[in-house]
């Protein structure tokens, strides 16, 4: 059973920093995309950064600020946001598919619970 893991939300002040991370057990993702999407309160579900083999995506949004990163010796994905701002704040969620690269949210068959992400001004 494929299972997603994400830790390292939290509150924090705007500015500042915080590192999301995924563990994925019962599948091995080295060679598939994974991808952090994020739910504002009152919005759609969307994607925010995306690594696979060889291509890296980041939302207009983030971009500059987040960087995404993988361990595949651990199975782990990493979501390294900076300069956080209030808009930032959300649910944000772990996914992975069995492609080998999409940034699109219906690709994505595996999903973690996700986890509060909250800046405040």
């Amino acid at each position: 059973q494929v299972q997603l893991a994400e830790s390292g939300g939290g509150l924090v002040q705007a500015g500042g920093s915080l590192r999301l991370s995924c563990v994925a057990s019962g599948h091995t993702f080295s060679n598939s995309a994974m991808g952090w999407f994020r739910r504002a309160p009152g919005r759609e579900r969307v994607i925010v950064a995306a690594i696979g083999w060889r291509n890296t995506y980041y939302s207009d949004s983030v971009k500059g600020r987040f960087t995404i990163s993988r361990d595949s010796a651990k199975n782990t994905v990493y979501l390294q946001m900076n300069s956080l701002k209030p808009e930032d704040t959300a649910v944000y969620y772990c996914a992975a598919t069995g492609f080998e690269w999409s940034v699109r949210s219906n690709d994505y068959a595996y999903w973690g619970l996700g986890t509060q992400v909250t800046v405040s001004s």
